[in-house]
Order: C-alpha cells, then sequence, then structure tokens
C-alpha cells in the first residue's frame, strides 16, 4: 500500500512557475499540489499528452482555457484536455489546488507559445 504524507513532500516549481508537492507519480497518472501566491499565474501552456483535472481546495483566481477566462474558487473542478492551453491567475487569497494528469505529468509534455 502506497501513503504518502504532505509532510515529507518536498516541493519544486514545474516548467509552468507554479510550486507544486507531487503526492503520487506511477506510469497511469500523477497527483500533485500546486500553490500559487496572491496575484501570481502560471505560465500560459499545454500539455499534448496528458489530461488534466484541477481541483481548488483553497483560495481561487481566475482559470484560462483556449481563450475563454472565468472566476474559480475553492471546490471547483476544471478538466483541461490534451493540447489545451491553459494558465491560472491566483486571486488575492492566493490559491492551492490539487493537479491530477492522466498519462503522469512531465516536463517533456509541457509546451509554451
Amino acid at each position: 500500500m502506497d501513503v504518502v504524507s504532505y509532510r515529507t513532500l518536498e516541493p519544486f516549481t514545474t516548467k509552468d512557475g507554479s510550486t507544486i508537492r507531487e503526492y503520487l507519480h506511477t506510469p497511469a497518472q500523477s497527483l500533485a499540489e500546486a500553490t500559487l501566491a496572491p496575484g501570481q499565474s502560471t505560465e500560459r501552456h499545454y500539455h499534448a499528452v496528458s489530461e488534466e483535472i484541477y481541483l481548488l481546495v483553497e483560495g481561487g483566481g481566475t482559470m484560462e482555457l483556449d481563450g475563454a477566462s472565468r472566476e474559480v474558487r475553492e471546490g471547483d473542478a476544471v478538466l483541461i484536455p490534451p493540447g489545451a492551453w491553459h494558465e491560472i491567475t491566483a486571486g488575492p487569497e492566493g490559491v492551492r489546488l490539487l493537479c491530477c494528469c492522466v498519462p503522469p505529468y512531465s516536463h517533456d509534455d509541457t509546451y509554451f507559445a
């Protein structure tokens, strides 16, 4: 049984600029927690292969997906299909979200304009 504790996870910065702690990374999927400080944005990017789901667990901000923007907040889930350009900008309280990627997150599958 794989059980991972938040207290043991080392944060690192992804290519898009968010700070994440990766809970689990298997050949099939990955689950990580990302945080952005108030006003901080990820760099607009896409993943050619991975589908992502963002689940906001604290705070909120503005989510842009393929040119459409909307406010998102704690409790919202966002589906990001492969190939969809996306960016999230934290609101005044910052944002903390869980990111599930299938197949798992890879720096090599992160593309910028």
